[in-house]
């Protein structure tokens, strides 16, 4: 396989300076605060996103150093495999959050339920659009079997 290279198009801030005072995935942050800046050269394309409620947020867990295949939620007593979870050190560190949209100001996007890290870098921004994107009969797996919250 051949490699990819990925160029961040902005940067992320969050009140969260450290993975213990970040939230658990945005189901947990609560309505925490954040701000997206969109580098100036990609803020055209941010042109109608304000128009949804919600947008995905791709974006490099920057600060994740480690890439076990197996891992232990914490919302788990038992080991998982990573693809089958939310954690942050999987192969290629990407992560992905659906947050609140309230606002875009130029290029900066307000945000809220945001649940990384300050200063991570973003990747890309798409609008949420639910439930045509999911079809029916949506099954979570194990999560559904520790009480349908993700964690971690």
């Amino acid at each position: 396989m051949e490699n990819i290279t990925l160029t961040p198009i902005g940067l992320i801030h969050t009140p969260f300076a450290t993975t213990g005072d970040a939230p658990r995935g945005p189901s947990s942050a609560d309505g925490a605060r954040g701000r997206i800046v969109v580098d100036e050269k990609y803020a055209a394309g941010l042109r109608d996103l304000e128009g949804f409620s919600h947008v995905i947020v791709v974006f490099y867990f920057d600060r994740s150093t480690t890439a076990p295949l197996l891992v232990t939620p914490p919302n788990s007593p038992v080991e998982r495999g990573v693809f089958a979870t939310h954690s942050p050190n999987r192969p290629n560190h990407l992560g992905l959050s659906v947050v609140r949209l309230e606002k875009i100001e130029g290029n900066v996007v307000q945000v809220r339920d945001v649940d990384m890290l300050d200063g991570t870098p973003l990747l890309d921004l798409k609008p949420y659009s639910a439930p045509g994107n999911v079809g029916e009969g949506i099954r979570q797996g194990w999560i559904d079997e520790v009480g349908g919250k993700v964690t971690g």
